[in-house]
């Protein structure tokens, strides 16, 4: 109980990220942290930037995480995972789907998507486990999953039980998509490990 910790969702709107957050927040409280959660998601619905910020430990004040502490970071597209690297310290963990969504400049040929995202990323001493989410849900039957695929692998780097996760998920998501999604749960974490 005594570990805390402060993790930032980034991604683009229509990923799953709100849901993401949310059972991440549920199985922290699940397993007797305080926990706290915001999000912004302005511009979700145009495939503008959303993210969450979440904290957790003993006892939490507050969700927002200032630039420098994030301990974790689940970036469900690379270039949101670099967008935010100012949230980041040195041995910050980034969990980022390798999934490219091109931002409008980016598909109508105005701008370029920049090359070696990843390298980047390892480049500034952080580490860096990259994830194809997309792929993962595919197997699993279900590409809508892509987001429970990076929450299990994000669950490997918290303190609380995989059982609480999958309890969360029974309880969040409609009925008839509970099994796949424990499914993709799993996928991530055994990717993640």
């Amino acid at each position: 109980m005594e570990a805390t910790g402060n993790i930032l969702f980034s991604g683009v709107g229509g990923q799953g990220i709100l849901l993401a957050s949310e059972v991440t927040v549920y199985s922290l409280l699940a397993a007797g942290y305080d926990a706290k959660k915001s999000e912004v998601h302005g511009m979700a619905q145009r495939g503008g930037s959303v993210t969450a910020q979440l904290r957790y430990g003993k006892k939490v004040y507050s969700p927002l995480i200032e630039p420098g502490g994030a301990d974790l970071m689940i970036a469900f597209e690379m270039m949101e995972a670099v967008r935010y690297l100012p949230y980041l310290h040195k041995g910050s963990k980034v969990v980022v789907n390798t999934q490219q969504i091109l931002p409008p400049s980016v598909a109508t040929g105005l701008a370029e998507y920049p090359k070696d995202v990843l390298n980047h990323l390892t480049e500034r001493n952080i580490v860096v486990v990259p994830i194809d989410a997309f792929d993962l849900a595919r197997e699993v039957g279900e590409v809508r999953t892509a987001n429970v695929v990076m929450v299990g692998a994000l669950s490997v780097f918290l303190p609380v039980d995989e059982g609480n996760f999958e309890e969360i998920i029974r309880n969040r998501v409609p009925k008839k998509f509970i099994d796949v999604n424990l499914e993709a749960f799993a996928a991530g974490r055994n990717a993640s490990k």
